[in-house]
């Protein structure tokens, strides 16, 4: 089924070059601008919703995940590794596995597992295939190259039990999944191929899973949204205004979801070319993990 967002509404006209990551942490909606290095917090029930900048870094900033029992501390995907930060932007970094690559690379996309585990993927500025990580940093801060051999990495989303982990690799056009042990953070099966799109389809990019244990993945190029059943099948197909959605977080409370666009790659931008939108849901989402290390 596809329709059209017909009361999508742009909640920060931003002209973000590149916002990404959007999640719904502690009663306030987070994201960033990759390429400008910038975290924002927005508090959506607020009779002000305008955005506050958080911090600013003079590497990209891919995502971040809040520390448990650290307000105001994050873990983050940024430069070529992990750090954590704090609200002046400075970083301690844990790991920078993507200095030792054979080409420059960044960090990309990444989310926090139930287990209190971060995960995180990795690109080739040049988009070389194969040249991008997924990596797993654990509560005692060591950095671990889960899978690699893929390009550009985005999207980790978990089910509620942390068993199953969906990843993007965009540039292949291909959903992954793969099998998780919440125990140890081990890949226990796979990656198997969850979805994968035709030319012309789009380019799976960021991703969240909904209180009914749906796949939603915003599609780079092609301006949509699409929700998935955990068998594969294609249930929702939402057309939103703006050729390059970048990320999807869905309202725990309201049936609302949060759509991050850009202006990276749009030949004639439009006020919705790197603007947040928000537009009507059909079901509600969860809020996001947290990394329970380095208290």
């Amino acid at each position: 089924m596809t329709f059209t967002a017909s009361g999508a509404a742009v909640v920060v006209d931003g002209a973000y070059e590149l916002a990404e990551g959007g999640r719904w942490f502690d009663g306030r909606y987070v994201y960033v601008d990759i390429l400008s290095g910038r975290l924002f917090e927005m508090r959506c029930d607020d009779t002000d919703p305008a955005p506050r900048q958080l911090l600013r870094l003079d590497v990209p900033l891919g995502a971040v995940a809040p520390v448990a029992g650290r307000p105001g501390a994050w873990i983050a995907a940024a430069g070529t590794g992990i750090a954590l930060l704090t609200a002046d932007g400075a970083p301690e970094w844990l790991d920078r596995p993507e200095d030792r690559t054979p080409v420059p690379s960044r960090m990309n996309d990444g989310v926090a597992d139930p287990a209190g585990r971060f995960w995180a993927g990795s690109m080739a500025y040049d988009g070389t295939q194969g040249a991008g990580s997924l990596y797993r940093t654990d509560p005692d801060g060591t950095v671990v190259r889960v899978l690699d051999g893929l390009t550009i990495v985005n999207g980790p989303a978990f089910t509620d039990d942390g068993a199953t982990l969906y990843l993007a690799d965009t540039a292949a056009g291909t959903i992954l999944r793969c099998r998780v042990d919440p125990a140890s953070g081990d890949l226990s099966d796979g990656p198997e191929t969850f979805a994968r799109l035709r030319h012309g389809e789009g380019s799976p990019d960021g991703m969240t899973i909904d209180a009914e244990g749906c796949l939603w993945v915003a599609m780079w190029g092609a301006g949509e949204v699409r929700r998935y059943h955990p068998d594969g099948r294609l249930l929702h197909t939402l057309t939103v205004p703006a050729p390059h959605p970048t990320s999807v977080c869905l309202h725990p409370r309201d049936d609302r979801v949060f759509v991050t666009t850009a202006r990276y790659g749009v030949k004639s931008p439009t006020a919705t070319s790197g603007a947040v939108l928000e537009i009507p849901a059909p079901v509600r989402g969860t809020a996001a993990c947290s990394w329970r290390g380095r208290r």
